[in-house]
């Protein structure tokens, strides 16, 4: 035992020995430390290759503003044009009224002239109602408006108006009558009728000749 702890020494002792240490010692402290590094970052050794490229990963990426986009401007500060009054149209008053149906053309009536008074004055006049014929060849009707005058033309128009109440009518002469004295008309009894009762049987008329 005690020759070899005496042999070991010597072997470290000389030059040789002591380079071949330091060499051993050397490729361990190395060999440790690069197990180390791979241990602890969990990455593969070429590590180099990934750090020469961060160079161009980190170059400055901001690029300068477009010059459309800062020279462009906003579409609030452009002025807005206000839409011009339109001249409005004026309409007529008749026009601005609301439309209405148009009317139903009526018939006009024909507008009578008022006779003219040829010829008046005032007798007595009674009334018959007798079927009988006319002096003019007509058949005698009592409930038509007709008269008899001694000198008077046919179909002569005469307003027999009775002064005791104003009521009047007129009556066209188809006879020839009466003959008695202060008359002058004959009424047909409806003619009398319209002016007064044909219980009294004669009343004081005043009489109007129409032309």
């Amino acid at each position: 035992m005690a020759g070899r702890h005496l042999r070991t020494r010597r072997l470290f002792s000389s030059p040789a020995g002591i380079a071949a240490t330091a060499a051993v010692g050397v490729a361990l402290a190395v060999g440790g430390t690069v197990g180390a590094v791979q241990l602890t970052s969990g990455e593969p050794t070429d590590a180099p290759a990934a750090v020469e490229a961060l160079p161009s990963t980190l170059a400055p990426t901001s690029a300068a503003p477009s010059p459309s986009a800062s020279a462009s401007p906003s579409l609030s500060a452009s002025p807005t044009a206000s839409p011009s009054a339109k001249p409005t149209r004026t309409q007529a008053a008749s026009r601005g009224k609301a439309r209405t149906a148009a009317p139903k053309p009526t018939a006009t009536k024909k507008k009578v002239p008022a006779p003219t008074v040829v010829d008046s004055g005032s007798c007595g006049a009674s009334f018959y109602d007798e079927g009988q014929m006319t002096a003019n060849g007509e058949t005698f009707d009592p409930d038509a408006l007709t008269a008899a005058h001694k000198t008077l033309p046919f179909n002569t128009k005469v307003r027999v108006t009775n002064p005791a109440n104003g009521k009047s009518v007129v009556v066209r002469i188809n006879d020839r009558g009466p003959y008695i004295d202060g008359r002058c008309l004959d009424l047909s009894r409806a003619a009398f009728a319209a002016i007064a009762s044909t219980g009294l049987g004669e009343v004081d008329v005043r009489y109007e000749v129409l032309g």
